[in-house]
Protein backbone atom coordinates (compact mmCIF):
# COMPACT_ATOMS: atom_id res chain seq x y z
CA UNK A 1 0.00 0.00 0.00
CA UNK A 2 2.72 2.29 1.24
CA UNK A 3 4.83 1.51 -2.36
CA UNK A 4 1.49 2.52 -4.22
CA UNK A 5 0.90 5.51 -2.08
CA UNK A 6 4.59 6.17 -3.47
CA UNK A 7 4.35 5.90 -6.75
CA UNK A 8 1.06 7.95 -6.82
CA UNK A 9 3.30 10.56 -5.16
CA UNK A 10 6.01 10.09 -7.48
CA UNK A 11 3.76 10.26 -10.05
CA UNK A 12 2.05 13.42 -9.43
CA UNK A 13 5.23 15.29 -8.65
CA UNK A 14 6.66 14.57 -11.69
CA UNK A 15 3.46 15.66 -13.76
CA UNK A 16 3.62 19.24 -11.83
CA UNK A 17 6.95 19.96 -12.48
CA UNK A 18 6.33 19.19 -16.33
CA UNK A 19 2.73 21.64 -15.94
CA UNK A 20 5.58 24.16 -14.22
CA UNK A 21 8.40 23.91 -16.74
CA UNK A 22 5.52 24.43 -19.67
CA UNK A 23 3.85 27.53 -17.65
CA UNK A 24 7.52 29.07 -16.81
CA UNK A 25 8.64 28.65 -20.17
CA UNK A 26 5.08 30.16 -21.73
CA UNK A 27 5.77 33.25 -19.14
CA UNK A 28 9.31 33.69 -20.61
CA UNK A 29 7.85 33.26 -24.00
CA UNK A 30 5.18 35.86 -23.16
CA UNK A 31 7.95 38.61 -21.93
CA UNK A 32 8.49 41.51 -24.53
CA UNK A 33 12.50 42.71 -23.74
CA UNK A 34 12.70 46.58 -24.94
CA UNK A 35 15.74 46.93 -26.37
CA UNK A 36 17.47 50.81 -26.44
CA UNK A 37 17.83 52.21 -30.25
CA UNK A 38 20.21 55.44 -30.65
CA UNK A 39 22.63 57.14 -31.73
CA UNK A 40 26.46 56.29 -30.20
CA UNK A 41 29.30 58.77 -30.68
CA UNK A 42 33.08 57.78 -30.45
CA UNK A 43 36.88 58.47 -31.40
CA UNK A 44 39.12 56.35 -33.12
CA UNK A 45 42.18 56.00 -30.26
CA UNK A 46 44.33 54.64 -32.78
CA UNK A 47 44.68 57.73 -34.04
CA UNK A 48 45.77 59.89 -31.01
CA UNK A 49 48.18 57.41 -29.60
CA UNK A 50 49.72 57.27 -32.82
CA UNK A 51 50.39 61.28 -32.70
CA UNK A 52 52.20 60.63 -29.97
CA UNK A 53 54.13 57.91 -30.63
CA UNK A 54 54.98 58.70 -34.07
CA UNK A 55 57.34 61.84 -35.10
CA UNK A 56 55.71 63.07 -38.57
CA UNK A 57 51.82 61.99 -37.94
CA UNK A 58 49.05 63.79 -36.68
CA UNK A 59 45.33 62.35 -36.87
CA UNK A 60 41.72 62.15 -35.18
CA UNK A 61 38.39 60.02 -36.32
CA UNK A 62 35.44 61.15 -34.98
CA UNK A 63 32.62 58.09 -35.63
CA UNK A 64 29.20 57.01 -35.11
CA UNK A 65 26.46 54.85 -35.57
CA UNK A 66 22.84 54.94 -35.38
CA UNK A 67 20.57 51.56 -35.19
CA UNK A 68 17.62 51.64 -37.61
CA UNK A 69 16.32 47.73 -37.08
CA UNK A 70 17.52 45.37 -35.05
CA UNK A 71 20.65 44.16 -35.70
CA UNK A 72 21.48 46.55 -38.90
CA UNK A 73 23.04 50.04 -38.04
CA UNK A 74 24.14 53.00 -39.88
CA UNK A 75 27.50 54.17 -39.70
CA UNK A 76 30.06 57.01 -40.82
CA UNK A 77 33.63 58.05 -39.87
CA UNK A 78 35.20 61.21 -40.49
CA UNK A 79 38.64 62.18 -39.52
CA UNK A 80 41.78 64.30 -40.66
CA UNK A 81 45.18 63.06 -40.99
CA UNK A 82 48.85 64.00 -41.72
CA UNK A 83 50.54 60.98 -43.11
CA UNK A 84 54.04 60.58 -43.48
CA UNK A 85 55.44 58.42 -45.96
CA UNK A 86 59.66 58.01 -46.13
CA UNK A 87 61.57 55.45 -48.75
CA UNK A 88 64.93 55.51 -49.82
CA UNK A 89 64.91 57.70 -52.41
CA UNK A 90 61.89 60.32 -51.34
CA UNK A 91 59.84 62.01 -48.40
CA UNK A 92 56.32 62.29 -48.84
CA UNK A 93 53.62 63.98 -46.23
CA UNK A 94 49.67 63.81 -47.53
CA UNK A 95 47.45 66.17 -45.37
CA UNK A 96 43.84 66.44 -45.98
CA UNK A 97 40.23 65.41 -44.65
CA UNK A 98 38.16 62.39 -45.23
CA UNK A 99 34.42 60.93 -44.67
CA UNK A 100 33.54 57.11 -44.82
CA UNK A 101 29.61 56.49 -45.47
CA UNK A 102 27.75 52.78 -44.38
CA UNK A 103 26.46 50.07 -42.89
CA UNK A 104 26.84 47.53 -40.23
CA UNK A 105 25.27 44.04 -39.28
CA UNK A 106 25.80 42.89 -35.69
CA UNK A 107 26.02 39.42 -36.25
CA UNK A 108 26.06 38.47 -31.75
CA UNK A 109 23.16 36.98 -30.57
CA UNK A 110 22.46 39.03 -27.41
CA UNK A 111 21.13 37.69 -24.36
CA UNK A 112 18.32 40.35 -22.86
CA UNK A 113 19.61 43.67 -21.44
CA UNK A 114 23.53 42.87 -23.32
CA UNK A 115 24.02 45.22 -26.54
CA UNK A 116 26.97 44.06 -27.22
CA UNK A 117 28.28 43.50 -30.94
CA UNK A 118 30.51 41.19 -33.33
CA UNK A 119 29.56 43.17 -36.73
CA UNK A 120 30.56 43.24 -40.70
CA UNK A 121 30.33 46.44 -42.58
CA UNK A 122 30.31 47.90 -45.84
CA UNK A 123 31.73 51.78 -46.16
CA UNK A 124 32.54 54.20 -48.71
CA UNK A 125 34.92 56.51 -48.45
CA UNK A 126 36.08 59.86 -49.91
CA UNK A 127 39.32 61.98 -49.32
CA UNK A 128 40.03 65.54 -50.61
CA UNK A 129 44.07 66.13 -49.16
CA UNK A 130 47.21 67.50 -50.90
CA UNK A 131 50.21 65.80 -51.29
CA UNK A 132 53.69 67.41 -50.44
CA UNK A 133 57.20 66.32 -51.71
CA UNK A 134 59.71 66.75 -49.45
CA UNK A 135 62.86 65.37 -50.85
CA UNK A 136 64.01 63.15 -53.48
CA UNK A 137 67.27 61.95 -54.41
CA UNK A 138 68.32 61.78 -58.16
CA UNK A 139 69.46 57.91 -59.38
CA UNK A 140 73.21 57.87 -60.67
CA UNK A 141 75.27 54.86 -62.44
CA UNK A 142 78.32 56.13 -60.43
CA UNK A 143 78.55 55.01 -57.17
CA UNK A 144 81.91 57.22 -56.52
CA UNK A 145 79.70 60.31 -55.20
CA UNK A 146 76.86 60.27 -53.26
CA UNK A 147 73.28 61.18 -54.86
CA UNK A 148 72.57 64.70 -55.55
CA UNK A 149 69.27 65.32 -53.28
CA UNK A 150 66.61 67.75 -54.09
CA UNK A 151 64.95 69.43 -51.32
CA UNK A 152 61.43 70.49 -51.40
CA UNK A 153 58.53 71.38 -50.46
CA UNK A 154 56.56 70.77 -53.65
CA UNK A 155 53.14 70.54 -52.87
CA UNK A 156 50.13 69.38 -54.79
CA UNK A 157 47.05 70.30 -53.49
CA UNK A 158 43.29 69.67 -54.60
CA UNK A 159 43.63 65.89 -54.92
CA UNK A 160 40.99 63.21 -54.42
CA UNK A 161 39.96 59.68 -53.58
CA UNK A 162 37.24 57.14 -53.19
CA UNK A 163 37.16 53.40 -52.25
CA UNK A 164 35.29 51.12 -50.72
CA UNK A 165 35.84 49.77 -47.78
CA UNK A 166 35.22 46.00 -45.82
CA UNK A 167 34.84 46.35 -41.98
CA UNK A 168 34.74 43.82 -39.06
CA UNK A 169 34.96 44.76 -35.56
CA UNK A 170 33.72 43.97 -32.23
CA UNK A 171 32.10 46.43 -29.54
CA UNK A 172 31.74 45.58 -25.85
CA UNK A 173 29.80 47.64 -23.19
CA UNK A 174 32.79 48.37 -20.50
CA UNK A 175 30.50 50.35 -18.28
CA UNK A 176 26.79 51.09 -18.94
CA UNK A 177 26.20 53.42 -22.01
CA UNK A 178 30.09 53.13 -22.89
CA UNK A 179 31.80 50.71 -25.04
CA UNK A 180 35.45 49.99 -26.29
CA UNK A 181 36.13 48.28 -29.72
CA UNK A 182 38.08 47.36 -32.12
CA UNK A 183 38.12 46.97 -35.85
CA UNK A 184 40.42 45.89 -39.53
CA UNK A 185 39.81 47.32 -42.50
CA UNK A 186 40.39 45.64 -46.35
CA UNK A 187 40.01 48.73 -48.71
CA UNK A 188 40.41 48.70 -52.42
CA UNK A 189 40.60 51.93 -54.37
CA UNK A 190 37.53 52.89 -56.49
CA UNK A 191 39.08 56.32 -58.04
CA UNK A 192 42.08 58.89 -57.68
CA UNK A 193 43.75 61.87 -59.69
CA UNK A 194 47.56 61.73 -59.01
CA UNK A 195 50.41 64.38 -58.76
CA UNK A 196 52.12 65.43 -62.39
CA UNK A 197 55.26 64.13 -61.58
CA UNK A 198 54.71 61.03 -58.89
CA UNK A 199 52.05 58.23 -57.76
CA UNK A 200 49.75 59.06 -54.62
CA UNK A 201 51.83 57.36 -52.02
CA UNK A 202 49.38 57.85 -48.83
CA UNK A 203 46.52 59.19 -48.57
CA UNK A 204 44.23 60.26 -45.44
CA UNK A 205 41.67 57.50 -44.59
CA UNK A 206 43.15 54.90 -47.11
CA UNK A 207 46.55 55.20 -45.73
CA UNK A 208 49.50 53.36 -47.87
CA UNK A 209 48.58 52.61 -51.39
CA UNK A 210 50.80 50.05 -53.91
CA UNK A 211 52.11 50.15 -57.57
CA UNK A 212 50.96 46.73 -58.18
CA UNK A 213 47.64 46.59 -55.95
CA UNK A 214 44.55 48.71 -55.52
CA UNK A 215 44.04 47.41 -52.26
CA UNK A 216 45.23 48.28 -48.78
CA UNK A 217 44.34 47.31 -45.32
CA UNK A 218 43.66 49.43 -41.93
CA UNK A 219 42.50 48.98 -38.10
CA UNK A 220 41.07 51.21 -35.72
CA UNK A 221 40.47 51.02 -31.39
CA UNK A 222 37.48 53.34 -30.82
CA UNK A 223 35.64 53.89 -27.82
CA UNK A 224 32.02 55.60 -27.88
CA UNK A 225 29.05 56.53 -25.96
CA UNK A 226 25.45 55.56 -26.56
CA UNK A 227 22.80 57.93 -26.24
CA UNK A 228 19.61 56.55 -26.39
CA UNK A 229 16.53 57.78 -27.94
CA UNK A 230 14.05 55.54 -27.34
CA UNK A 231 12.95 51.63 -26.70
CA UNK A 232 11.64 49.16 -29.12
CA UNK A 233 10.34 45.78 -28.53
CA UNK A 234 12.57 42.75 -29.52
CA UNK A 235 11.79 41.35 -32.81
Amino acid sequence: MKQTQLISLFTINIFLFFIGTIQAQAVLDTINYEERYGLRVGIDLSKPLRSILQEDYRGLEIMGDYRVYDNYYLAAEIGNEQLPFKGDNLSVTANGSYIKLGADYNAYDNWAGMENAIYAGLRYGFSTFSQTLESYSIYSREQYFPPTVIEGPFESSGLTASWIELVVGLKVEILHNLYLGGNVQLKRIVTQNSPSNFDNLVIPGFNRTYDDSSFGVGYGYNISYLIPLYRKEKD
